[in-house]
């Protein structure tokens, strides 16, 4: 009877009165081999810091976790939680070895935060560490297993996945059989059954996933189609990153050389060479590598540019030299222009041609008008770059003007002059041109909307010119992906479209000869870096999903194949346990189909009710379908909520007409849309709990979230992230709010239409808002100023709401450094188990009363 009290007295002692007498009994360990560990020769009775040698630093010998990871061995308990452990079987023929270190493991699988005492009695001396880092504890002798040691170690559990490996230090007995035995006492009685202790593989995803891990950031492929480079970003635990540049040969995905990580490699645009830079004594020496010879030549040094552009004859290359205007030194600096707050205003550059063989550098032009390179002729002889002004007195306050350079005389042609294109890029014979920008460029050719609308210039289109005479045409008029770059293919003259295809982005290619569209059948929702061979059927891309990370592939454009050849987080996605991702479509009550997706919890239960996170944009982009996003929709899924995203109307990718319903709305229609897709989505999907439903934007869907809590009570919590609460007041602070309303409030400003200024202004509606209301921002947000949140804030306080304004020192519109990044979003998790799981505990845990 003693001895079976006495654990409970030293339990209560070390202050676990407030704690549950309930317990979890670990039943089963994985465990290691017994790894044998040399005793050193004792020189000295004491080192250097006068400290004598003992067990304990045998204990701390360094061993590989993976041992037990990877292990089949399983230990499993008796009734009572104790379980006998192997002895060391020594052999007296290995001198100094007489002891061993053994690996135990478990997991903690906690569905809520919830503090709890991890306690581990054992017969021989031990250490225990959680998620690889050693347990804070209190040591303390104890009966229950004789002549035992017992560590306490105090847990704070987050929802999600923890490891514990315990390190015994086993020593040679043919006696006593040594015995552990760990039980898990959470704080409250009801935290029971949300605790699991288990052996599984699979761990559910955190926002660390998201973050950290190792990734291909980067490909682009050789003239030749012979190689290709591979860019990869590994981010480790705590923040830190490594970049590394691959240089591999396609045929055999064999890697011949890796360039230092301060390197950007860029393949030459005639030849299977490589260019880079880099820093010089005063300022850039630039290199030529020949991936033949593995070798390195200088071809220039100490030049001056911020860009450059290599001449298709590889004799040489355009440089974009900065010139801006100097920035006032006084303390009082006088603003020149709204874009001068931004620094754009005073941005100039020039450009100037550099003779690789004469190491020369002449100027190409002269001026105050910024400009910058588009293309150059196949040929050589011809330099095509864009100039562009601020001008404000027409709407998007710019006007660009596409000019084309005979480098041979220095005679200019004018393409065109227009404020609604952006960008253009040569064909392969040099008779064409294609050019970017809205459906308004060219008075209006390639518009494709109603009457009454205006069109969104974030609607990327694209158009040809015939250089021979300047006719335009509209050829991606009826086409409704938005289109993010262009690339007319030397090899099979196509134009492949690297474009916004509703929640994706995929390659399209354009047969100028018949005139038609095809979609290429590529792995991958998600696909980016698309670049091709300039003298074989050869391609290579990125491509992500809703649930894998970027993946490298390469494609052959005869046969239509896909071969992977990287996939360098597969190991980490191998981990995890994600639920399922479906689409979900809805017609609205006008008679509009919004397309929309829904991610389920893992080891999802149909007949089981679950709250419900709705995650919107609202403005001009999609939800896209990527797995890293900065609202990372599996981990919510991950923490037991179903997660609702959805399309409204004014998302670009899914058509002009579409998109146009952006410019002057401000949130109508997307809002009515977004209250009737969550209603009709918990209509017909029975598994979610409809009292129980949080919704989170950010940025203009922050302005959204704000906007539908002031239209409806569905929502029990919402989370606004640097959204924008009056649109006034963004218009006139916001670096960019001004020429953001030259899209979407095209033509109206607070003098001559108030009433949409404030009319649509969540913040002159604050009294209509019930929902408990979280404000994220940045203090150093350019894009939205962090006044939005805080004249949000101060009006639901005056008025009695449930509101909270937490505000991320020193981050912009993103929360992109570390800790803040994975602090913040705890604090969206914590706030939605709050008010759509009723678990204050984790809230009041971050910011105590």
């Amino acid at each position: 009877m003693k001895n079976k009290l006495f654990p409970l007295f030293v339990l209560i002692f070390f202050g676990q009165s407030v704690f549950s007498q309930k317990e979890i009994k670990v039943e089963s360990y994985r465990s290691s081999e017994l790894l044998s560990v040399f005793v050193p020769v004792i020189i000295d009775s004491v080192n250097i810091a006068g400290k004598s040698f003992s067990d304990k630093d045998l204990l701390s010998t360094p061993v590989n976790f993976e041992q037990v990871f990877l292990s089949k061995k399983i230990l499993k308990a008796d009734t009572s939680g104790i379980v006998s452990l192997p002895h060391y079987d020594w052999n007296s023929k290995r001198p100094r070895q007489d002891k061993a270190i053994q690996l135990l493991s478990f997991n903690i699988d906690a569905d809520r935060f919830c503090k709890a005492k991890l306690s581990i009695t054992c017969t021989e001396m031990f250490e225990v560490y959680i998620d690889g880092e050693k347990g804070k504890s209190k040591e303390t002798k104890e009966s229950d297993l004789s002549k035992s040691s017992s560590i306490n170690v105090d847990l704070k559990l987050e929802p999600r996945q923890y490891s514990v490996v315990i390190k015994r230090l086993a020593t040679f007995s043919n006696f006593d059989t040594p015995e552990i035995k760990t039980v898990l006492i959470p704080q409250k009685n009801d935290s029971l059954t949300q605790f699991r202790i288990s052996l599984n593989d699979k761990r559910r995803i955190t926002i660390n996933d998201i973050i950290e891990g190792n990734r291909i950031t980067g490909s682009s492929i050789s003239h030749s189609g012979k190689y290709f480079t591979a860019k990869y970003t590994a981010v480790y635990d705590g923040g830190k990153s490594v970049v590394t540049n691959e240089l591999r040969i396609l045929n055999g995905n064999r890697p011949i050389y890796r360039f230092p990580s301060n390197i950007q490699p860029y393949w030459m645009p005639s030849s299977d060479r490589i260019i880079y830079y880099k820093d010089g004594v005063k300022n850039k020496d630039v290199y030529i590598f020949d991936p033949e010879t593995l070798e390195e030549k200088l071809i220039g040094e100490n030049i001056t540019f911020e860009s450059f552009y290599v001449v298709p004859d590889e004799k040489s290359m355009i440089l974009a030299v900065d010139e801006s205007m100097p920035n006032d030194k006084s303390a009082l600096r006088r603003h020149l222009s709204p874009s001068d707050r931004s620094g754009s205003f005073r941005k100039r550059h020039s450009l100037f041609k550099y003779d690789f063989s004469q190491q020369t550098t002449e100027r190409l032009t002269f001026g105050q008008t910024n400009m910058y390179v588009c293309d150059i002729s196949p040929d050589s002889k011809r330099l095509m770059f864009m100039t562009t002004e601020e001008d404000l007195s027409e709407r998007l306050f710019y006007k660009y003007d596409l000019l084309m350079m005979n480098l041979g005389t220095s005679d200019i042609d004018t393409l065109a002059q227009d404020r609604f294109i952006s960008d253009a890029s040569f064909s392969p014979d040099g008779k064409h041109i294609i050019i970017q920008g809205s459906a308004e460029a060219f008075d209006g050719i390639g518009l494709n909307i109603l009457p009454d609308q205006i069109s969104n210039p974030f609607d990327v289109q694209a158009f040809i010119m015939d250089l021979k005479n300047k006719q335009i045409t509209a050829f991606a008029k009826d086409f409704n992906p938005s289109i993010q770059s262009c690339d007319w293919s030397v090899f099979d003259n196509k134009i492949y479209l690297t474009s916004e295809d509703k929640d994706r982005v995929s390659i399209y290619t354009y047969d100028t000869k018949n005139e038609k569209f095809e979609k290429l059948d590529l792995k991958e929702d998600i696909i980016a870096d698309f670049s091709l061979s300039k003298t074989a059927p050869q391609a290579l891309y990125r491509g992500q999903s809703v649930s894998n990370s970027y993946r490298l592939y390469s494609f052959n454009l005869k046969s239509k194949s896909t071969e992977l050849l990287s996939d360098p987080f597969g190991e980490q996605l191998s981990e995890l346990s994600l639920g399922k991702v479906e689409d979900w479509n809805f017609t609205t009550s006008t008679g509009c189909e919004i397309k929309g997706r829904y991610y389920l919890p893992p080891n999802f239960n149909p007949k089981q009710k679950y709250p419900m996170i709705v995650y919107f944009y609202g403005g001009t982009n999609p939800t896209s379908r990527n797995f890293e996003s900065r609202y990372p929709l599996n981990v919510y899924a991950a923490l037991g909520y179903v997660v609702y995203t959805l399309q409204p109307s004014g998302a670009t990718g899914f058509g002009q007409e579409f998109s146009a319903r952006h410019v002057n709305a401000w949130g109508e229609p997307t809002a009515d849309e977004i209250i009737e897709g969550t209603q009709k989505f918990c209509e017909t999907h029975s598994f979610v709990d409809k009292n129980k439903i949080g919704c989170i934007g950010a940025s203009y869907g922050g302005f959204m979230t704000q906007f539908l809590i002031t239209k409806t009570d569905i929502f029990s919590a919402a989370i606004s992230h640097a959204g924008i609460s009056s649109i006034a007041s963004y218009w006139g602070k916001g670096y960019w709010g001004y020429s953001y309303g030259g899209a979407a409030t095209a033509g109206n400003f607070p003098w001559n239409n108030p009433e949409l200024f404030t009319g649509q202004s969540p913040l002159f509606h604050a009294d209509k808002i019930n929902t408990p209301l979280l404000l994220l921002h940045g203090s150093s947000d350019t894009n939205v100023p962090v006044g939005e949140s805080i004249q949000m804030f101060n009006a639901l306080k005056l008025l009695g709401k449930p509101v909270e304004f937490i505000e991320v020192e020193g981050e912009n519109h993103s929360i992109s450094a570390y800790k803040k990044r994975i602090d913040w979003n705890k604090t969206i998790y914590a706030w939605f188990a709050k008010w759509l799981k009723d678990q204050p505990d984790w809230w009041n845990e971050l910011y105590k009363d």
